[in-house]
């Protein structure tokens, strides 16, 4: 989940020895290319893409963690791209978890006046995934839209981008207790698990996996996707024999691949204006990481965990 931007400054969060854990660390400042500016984070949000990588090996000893980052330009692109010194920008980017990061001008967008940087920072990952895995799928008004996981970041993105769309949502939830809100946010309706749905749907986004991405599946309409963009369940998804044999229906992975500034630059005006609401269910220092780590692990995060950047 990436684009371009190289990363690190002089305090940020990153990957140590022990795979399972992370620590605050010192690395070398950033030397933006020329088609990158300097940016200040004053904060950063969590997915579980990040806690993933730090325990999956996948990110080098020592290497940076994060992928969404909010601040203020310090250093504008030498090639003459990009926002000028002082703009507060957001950007989807490896290495979000420092004070200081070189992006790619691509990789981010300026933060309209009115719209908080925290909340700024909770869009990049969960809200671009949500918006380009309801466009791949053809989201369009009439269609009945499932969304699993939907108190998480991606899923209360995808609830209310879908409702924008015209279609009907269904949304789904491990507890009455994460149902807070989903009807206000755009859901026809609120599930506990996929308990009591019996109509097919015509698209799914799941970010739960395991058990439920089988029933889902099950659930789809000929002609209808699956947009497979998390597994937050950590359990395997075992389908019946012939599961797959019948009227023409499509299972697709998902990953966010190129540069993310347009999509940003589309949730922010969004968010600015009130159309699309960014909750935060945990916000607070960096230096509280295992603390937001945990709540997150735990599902106890309504929408977005918000790290607060301090520099020194």
């Amino acid at each position: 989940m990436n684009p371009r931007g190289r990363h690190v400054s002089s305090r940020s969060v990153v990957d140590p020895s022990a795979p399972a854990a992370v620590r605050l660390g010192e690395v070398a400042d950033p030397v933006p290319g020329p088609d990158e500016v300097l940016v200040e984070v004053s904060h950063a949000s969590l997915n579980y893409g990040d806690l993933n990588d730090a325990r999956s090996g996948r990110v080098p000893v020592g290497a940076v963690l994060g992928s969404d980052a909010a601040g203020v330009v310090v250093r504008a692109a030498a090639g003459g791209d990009g926002p000028a010194v002082g703009t507060r920008v957001v950007a989807l980017t490896t290495g979000a978890f420092a004070e200081r990061v070189a992006i790619g001008v691509g990789a981010l967008a300026e933060v309209p006046e009115g719209l908080e940087m925290a909340k700024a920072a909770a869009l990049p990952v969960a809200g671009v995934a949500a918006l380009r895995a309801l466009r791949s799928a053809g989201l369009g008004p009439g269609r009945r839209v499932l969304v699993t996981g939907a108190s998480g970041g991606v899923g209360r993105y995808a609830v209310q981008l879908a409702a924008r769309a015209g279609a009907e949502v269904i949304a789904s939830v491990g507890s009455a207790a994460r149902a807070e809100g989903l009807a206000e946010a755009g859901a026809d309706e609120v599930l506990i698990g996929l308990e009591g749905l019996r109509e097919p749907v015509d698209l799914v986004i799941d970010s739960v996996g395991g058990p439920q991405l089988v029933a889902a599946w099950e659930l789809l309409a000929p002609g209808g996707s699956v947009q497979s963009v998390g597994w937050t369940s950590g359990e395997p998804a075992v389908f019946p024999p012939y599961a797959t044999v019948g009227p023409a229906k499509s299972l697709s992975s998902f990953v966010i691949e190129g540069e993310a500034g347009a999509d940003l630059a589309v949730l922010t005006e969004l968010a600015a204006e009130g159309t699309l609401t960014v909750e935060t269910g945990w916000q607070g220092p960096w230096t509280r990481f295992d603390e937001a780590a945990e709540a997150l692990r735990g599902r106890r995060v309504r929408g977005k965990a918000v790290l607060e950047v301090a520099s020194r």
